[in-house]
């Protein structure tokens, strides 16, 4: 076991490996005091989201500090299976990646190389970041492959086809199926909730589950995420910092909206 203080220590891996299904959701809103509360608010894991959120490589090192300040483990998801982006994230201490769009064993091959400092991949050496402690873990060279985790989402059908020869290839710790892009892929954008994407997300589980392979996903509602536990997903988020916000802030307007419409009769203000 790792020392309590090892800045090598991979908290996301550490989770998985305990009893229960890990619960997290995704940060969109971009901001490090969101992404701190979410941490305090009892989240177990958080994506880091640089796809879809405007996060330059300031922002991104201010977010992964907000949520090290919490229980929560961060889950850095890339823009793009990319070498550069890779190095950047890892260098600013992301341990945790998410790869999207991977679709063949090969492209899983590649991002895996990019994670891993030779001789096992071609990731780019540097001695003093925030993800060797600024240089104070002497041995971070050394031990830094091996606390890397790498998640490759599949969000298309060739993917999914593609299902065990991908989570086959070394250095792939866990699948995560993304039903967004996946529903979009098979004609159904917007509706996750088709019966053939649903029967895709059924099948998806039953084979890792088949080969021992974590999976992961996301749902927008609770009753969907609890499905999906019931399906055998191993970590699974719901919904979005973003997400709740507006659904509860909508929530708020129409409660709010029969008083409003009946406007206040006192008299004149």
């Amino acid at each position: 076991m790792p020392a309590p203080n090892d800045i090598l220590a991979n908290p996301f891996r550490d989770r998985l490996g305990k009893a229960g299904v890990p619960l997290g959701t995704w940060l969109m809103s971009g901001t490090s005091s969101t992404a701190e509360a979410m941490g305090r608010a009892g989240f177990e894991w958080l994506v880091v989201d640089l796809e879809h959120v405007p996060l330059d490589e300031r922002e991104i090192l201010h977010v992964l500090q907000a949520v090290a300040g919490t229980d929560a483990a961060p889950v850095t998801r890339l823009a793009a299976n990319d070498a550069v982006l890779f190095k950047r994230a890892l260098d600013l201490g992301a341990q945790t990646v998410m790869v999207p769009f991977v679709d063949s064993a090969d492209a899983a091959r590649r991002a895996v190389s990019y994670a891993k400092y030779p001789p096992e991949g071609i990731r780019g050496f540097a001695a003093v970041h925030r993800a060797s402690g600024y240089g104070t873990a002497a041995d971070y060279g050394k031990r830094a492959n091996d606390s890397i985790y790498t998640i490759i989402q599949l969000e298309t059908p060739q993917a999914v086809t593609a299902l065990e020869e991908i989570a086959a290839v070394p250095g792939v710790d866990a699948l995560f199926l993304g039903p967004g892009d996946l529903s979009a892929n098979m004609g159904h954008i917007g509706n996750i909730a088709h019966p053939e994407v649903q029967a895709v997300i059924a099948d998806v589980a039953r084979r890792c589950q088949a080969i021992g392979k974590p999976c992961g996903i996301v749902g927008p509602t609770p009753e969907m995420v609890s499905q999906f536990v019931e399906l055998g997903y191993a970590f699974v988020a719901v919904a979005s910092d973003m997400g709740m916000m507006m659904r509860q802030a909508n929530a708020f307007i129409q409660a709010c909206r029969p008083a409003i419409a009946r406007g206040y009769d006192g008299g004149v203000y």
